[in-house]
């Protein structure tokens, strides 16, 4: 196995559960061998499920001036800046706010509960290279983070008040985040040719 940092080729031999290998020049981390990994992102991967479903279905914020407060979702956000000729920061806010975390989510789903289950499904290698791609995309993380700074700024003009969907996005982070470093590709590949 070539090492991400130093491109020495290292040779891993079968982990223990809970062992990690390291390259022996640089000391980087090559591979882990967590417990229970598919079983860990499996759960992980339904709980960024229903967050996402949350996150897009309630109140994100409320704002506006004692008396006259306005209610936005994100779907409401992204309409509300392409009417307003904002198209190229509307396209981000679906792609990085909506479209990559939901595609995302699928692309696990469609991967981990199979292989939990013990079955592989049509095109699985396909599915999880592309997985490997697209969590590069799904930024919610920055997503998050640009809500904060525009609720600090905002704050000091208008009354905003965070709604069930801001909560359920920066759980999502979380919950994404968590199982990206979960995720042992390698788990995954070695689980996928067993069944093949």
């Amino acid at each position: 196995m070539a090492c991400h940092e130093c491109d020495l080729l290292n040779q891993v031999p079968a982990l223990a559960p809970g062992a990690t290998a390291r390259c022996i020049r640089c000391n980087n981390v090559l591979c882990r061998n967590p417990p229970n990994s598919i079983e860990r992102c499996l759960a992980l991967t339904l709980s960024s499920l229903f967050l996402f479903i949350v996150a897009n279905s309630f109140a994100f914020l409320k704002f506006g001036t004692p008396g006259n407060m306005r209610t936005t979702t994100l779907a409401t956000g992204v309409v509300s800046l392409w009417e307003e000729g904002q198209s190229l920061l509307a396209a981000l806010i679906m792609m990085v706010g909506i479209i990559m975390p939901g595609f995302l989510i699928v692309l696990g789903l469609y991967v981990l509960l199979p292989l939990y289950l013990g079955r592989k499904v049509p095109q699985a290698t396909d599915v999880v290279r592309l997985t490997l791609h697209v969590r590069e995309w799904a930024m919610v993380e920055v997503f998050v983070v640009g809500i904060l700074v525009a609720y600090v700024k905002l704050a000091a003009m208008a009354d905003l008040v965070p709604g069930v969907s801001a909560y359920a996005f920066a759980l999502l982070m979380i919950t994404q985040a968590w199982t990206n470093s979960s995720l042992e590709p390698r788990i995954v590949w070695r689980r996928l040719a067993a069944l093949s």
